[in-house]
């Protein structure tokens, strides 16, 4: 039988970056390493900020466990295409739209996929209009950041503006889209199933970035608590929006409920943090798959490519 060291070859784990999600990616990045190397695979770790891109054709694939800009955009991702070098996870053009909230929930919208309602804001709009638009509470994020970077919930009349700037300030394209209260929740993509979803609890005022990677209260709950049809109706749009986008192999939908009952998608995460508060290890765990076999998992999508 072939070992993960012949069948793999030498294989980069990226993490790192230069991204504002440096840190948690060397968190995820140092998890997926670990993982490997306790299943004989000849893993090396390789982080873009102090490493030559051109030592990247030294390896025969890749994992990338990059966050943010420069790592699921699509720009490293470019790079590695044209080195020939097989990685895992969505490709180009799935990773530069995913990164980008605006343009994702222009095509979930024009594909029928539900998502909250929303609007671009800049220097010159009508904050009265859209807090009237979209009403109170509403959130502001930029367009294209993750880990809850530069996101505020606008809860009084006249605030929406000091919202903006502050959102600005980590991207030029800023969205503010409406509150949806019910509930927030994740599901996992993996190959072309979707795994067991998971409800997030947070015990602060939304999932921002201290409830995701520094409180140890938060609450994930897998069961979600939705009854099994729900459950399974969600999982396939999850898939059909993931596909929308042109994901491919492994990533995460996130979407909200309303006191209803109804669901809106909010957006996709291309390359998923792998840490021990991450969702996708969680939902995995759920359906039975340990952390190292889920890593091994989106390692093995890699030989498909051409």
């Amino acid at each position: 039988m072939q070992s993960n060291r012949e069948k793999f070859g030498k294989v980069g784990v990226l993490f790192g970056g230069s991204s504002g999600e440096r840190e948690v990616s060397i968190k995820s990045g140092s998890a997926v390493l670990a993982a490997l190397l306790r299943q004989g695979v000849d893993a090396q770790a390789f982080d873009p900020a102090n490493q030559d891109l051109s030592e990247l054709k030294s390896f025969d694939r890749v994992v990338i466990s990059l966050h943010g800009r420069g790592g699921e955009d699509g720009t490293i991702q470019g790079a590695l295409e044209l080195m020939g070098v097989p990685y895992t996870g969505s490709g180009v053009m799935a990773s530069s739209v995913g990164m980008d909230k605006w343009r994702t929930k222009l095509l979930w919208r024009a594909t029928g996929i539900a998502t909250p309602d929303f609007r671009l804001v800049n220097k010159e709009s009508d904050f009265a209009a859209i807090e009237q638009a979209l009403g109170l509470p509403l959130f502001v994020k930029p367009a294209n950041e993750g880990s809850s970077i530069g996101i505020s919930k606008v809860k009084e009349k006249g605030s929406l503006e000091a919202a903006y700037l502050l959102a600005s300030m980590a991207d030029p394209l800023v969205i503010a889209e409406r509150f949806v209260g019910g509930g927030e929740y994740t599901v996992g993509i993996l190959g072309n199933r979707a795994l067991p979803i998971v409800r997030i609890v947070p015990k602060n005022e939304f999932y921002d970035y201290e409830a995701k990677y520094l409180r140890d209260d938060t609450e994930y709950l897998c069961p979600c608590g939705l009854s099994a049809e729900k459950e399974a109706q969600i999982q396939a749009e999850a898939l059909q929006a993931f596909r929308v986008i042109g994901g491919r192999d492994w990533g995460r939908v996130d979407f909200l409920m309303d006191e209803d009952g109804q669901h809106y998608f909010l957006e996709v995460n291309t390359s998923p943090g792998m840490t021990d508060h991450s969702l996708v290890p969680m939902a995995a765990k759920a359906a039975g798959m340990s952390f190292d076999a889920l890593v091994l998992e989106i390692l093995n999508m890699t030989l498909e490519q051409k």
